[in-house]
């Protein structure tokens, strides 16, 4: 299980112009009151550079008109950015909260940094040590400043502690970063906090996930993110997300719906093809413990060099066309 590197998003945005429900609740009720956010319409930032953004703009100048409309699809919606981990995050995350807090929006974004990432696999990097993660994340939420923001903290970080993919002497040192990092974010007075869970077809029994997420500051942060970067199905992620919730006491949680339009591919996990953008983001979610469908993963970016994509984090216009070309609706 891999997630990307991003730093092509994080050249794009450099390039900028500038609680509980009670169980009588509506579900519009409970959707106006979600993680602050209010209901109806997408209250996320849209980035008006974003590959797709400059694809469609391209493609229409080409003259492939019906190609730009598709991708558009993608273009007009909002993403996630994902700060390189390689770079000082601080300008790519000045330059999206400024034009957010102009618009009167919420910026979303990724913290994708943790020592020993991935497990050396397709997205493999982080931070040298734990201090050098320290000082990235710290930048990282200096930047945020006093805008709306949204922060999914550390894909995979958790779920590979549970399967064991990250060695064990590095779990101590792995949890104890990620409730410093949840505090630290935190004390930016508009921001919010979703550590990554992993996905429903990772680690299936959830109760395995209930002690690690503890351990590496849940209590602290607003809920916890599932599905990043994969293709389970909005409705068997929310069951599953569910069940997570209840035995973390009521958490909230945010749902990655960018590519699960067709749910998954048995046995492909990078770069599947006949796969659909699925549900556009917003708070709207008619369960009162899902905040928000997000699109964490930036669709049309790849996965990683296989099914004849490029390289992890690549933006690969013919994959992200055929996601929109089988979008529903």
């Amino acid at each position: 299980m891999t997630r990307l590197i991003h730093a092509l998003a994080a050249l794009a945005v450099l390039g900028l112009a500038a609680g509980c429900s009670s169980g009588t609740d509506t579900a519009s009720d409970v959707d106006a009151r979600k993680a602050g956010f209010a209901a109806g319409t997408s209250p996320f930032w849209v980035d008006p550079e974003s590959p797709a953004a400059r694809q469609a703009r391209l493609w229409q100048r080409q003259g492939r008109g019906q190609d730009a409309e598709l991708i558009r699809r993608i273009a007009d919606q909002p993403v996630a950015l994902w700060p390189a981990g390689e770079i000082d995050p601080a300008p790519m995350v000045k330059a999206a909260a400024s034009a957010a807090i102009r618009e009167g929006k919420t910026a979303v974004f990724v913290a994708y940094n943790i020592p020993h990432r991935d497990c050396g696999q397709h997205s493999a990097g982080g931070a040298a040590d734990a201090d050098a993660y320290r000082e990235w994340i710290g930048k990282f939420a200096d930047a945020l400043g006093e805008a709306e923001a949204l922060v999914v903290l550390e894909p995979d970080a958790v779920a590979h502690v549970v399967d064991g993919c990250t060695p064990g002497e590095y779990h101590a040192e792995r949890e104890q970063l990620l409730g410093e990092a949840i505090a630290r974010l935190k004390r930016q007075p508009n921001t919010k906090v979703y550590l990554d869970a992993g996905n429903a077809d990772w680690i299936r029994e959830s109760a395995k996930l209930v002690e690690p997420l503890k351990r590496a500051g849940i209590e602290q942060a607003d809920g916890f993110a599932l599905n990043v970067s994969n293709f389970q199905t909005t409705e068997v992620t929310t069951t599953y997300g569910v069940r997570l919730a209840e035995a973390l006491g009521g958490k909230h949680f945010v749902v990655d719906t960018s590519r699960n339009g067709n749910g998954p591919l048995p046995g492909v996990w990078c770069n599947p093809p006949g796969r659909a953008l699925g549900t556009p983001p917003t708070t709207g979610t008619g369960e009162p413990v899902v905040d928000a469908f997000l699109w964490v993963k930036r669709p049309g970016e790849s996965d990683g060099t296989c099914e004849g994509g490029p390289a992890a984090g690549r933006w690969w216009p013919e994959y992200a066309l055929e996601l929109a070309r089988n979008a529903k609706g």
